[in-house]
């Protein structure tokens, strides 16, 4: 089966954007993708096929106060507002597909960090409704500036604390021909993070994801090289920027996020015959 894995970054999932919107305008199907934090709230769309939806949305939307701002953060206690991004934007103003969502069999899966157990927890997406939607801001909630997501008796935050990249998760799954879109360059080594000790403090009331918000950038490189190591054997398919994106994670400029963007379909037009060649098709 063919996967697809996704990885997050915030704004810098809109290189990823730019890579599967040219899949889309291609034909480049999969039989099942899974997405972390911007890598399953921008990936979304693959299987909504609504190609040019993400990078649209962000470009209209970025400087609204709603949207992502320091007032949202105060006023509703996380940096992108849940209300506006998950209600409003979907639902109103730019809206997301879920017939087509519904109707294309592709399976797409989303991944969160319990931060009572310290681990990943997986939902498979049904039907693109509430349920799903709080899965994404699950998934995207960063630590520090969002709320506990509450699902199902989990409390739940960014899944990027725990497994940055959901390959291991398609692997288990069965998927068997692997394509990795990451957000970072080949070479790049996360470093511990000034904050840990902050981090720390306010989690105290969760010990195992403090601990696993503190060592997140030893897991983060371990898992990039394995990616890399299982890339140069051959046994996936790895797509990356040649080089850092330099955007902030919570880039409000809109030239910006289309030159990342840009970017992206720059990568997905090169490895166009690449990807049909991996995935046989």
């Amino acid at each position: 089966m063919n996967g697809l894995s996704l990885e997050g970054g915030a704004m810098r999932g809109l290189f990823s954007c730019g890579v599967l919107d040219v899949f889309m305008e291609n034909g480049i199907q999969f039989d099942g993708a899974a997405g972390i934090s911007a890598g399953a709230v921008f990936g979304v769309n693959i299987k909504s096929r609504q190609i040019g939806r993400a990078i649209r949305y962000n470009k209209k939307y970025c400087r609204d106060k709603r949207y992502c701002s320091l007032w949202s953060l105060i006023h509703t206690g996380d940096l992108y507002g849940a209300d506006f991004c998950y209600r409003v934007l979907p639902n109103e103003l730019d809206i997301f597909d879920r017939k087509a969502f519904r109707e294309n069999p592709m399976k797409f899966y989303i991944g969160a960090t319990d931060i009572e157990t310290g681990s990943i927890i997986y939902h498979t997406c049904t039907d693109g409704g509430d349920l799903d939607l709080e899965w994404m801001r699950a998934s995207a909630s960063m630590p520090l500036v969002s709320k506990p997501v509450s699902i199902d008796g989990h409390l739940l935050l960014d899944g990027g604390i725990i497994e940055p990249v959901p390959l291991r998760y398609m692997e288990e799954l069965g998927y068997d021909r692997n394509v990795v879109i990451l957000t970072q360059p080949r070479g790049y080594r996360k470093t511990q993070s000034r904050g840990t000790a902050l981090m720390s403090l306010l989690l105290h009331r969760y010990p195992k994801t403090a601990d696993a918000m503190a060592n997140r950038y030893l897991r983060y490189n371990e898992q990039l090289d394995n990616i890399h190591r299982k890339a140069d054997r051959g046994e996936i398919l790895a797509i990356y920027p040649d080089e850092s994106l330099g955007i902030s994670r919570t880039e409000n400029n809109p030239d910006e996020l289309e030159r990342v963007y840009q970017l992206g379909r720059a990568k997905g037009a090169q490895c166009l015959d690449t990807v049909r060649t991996f995935l046989r098709v």
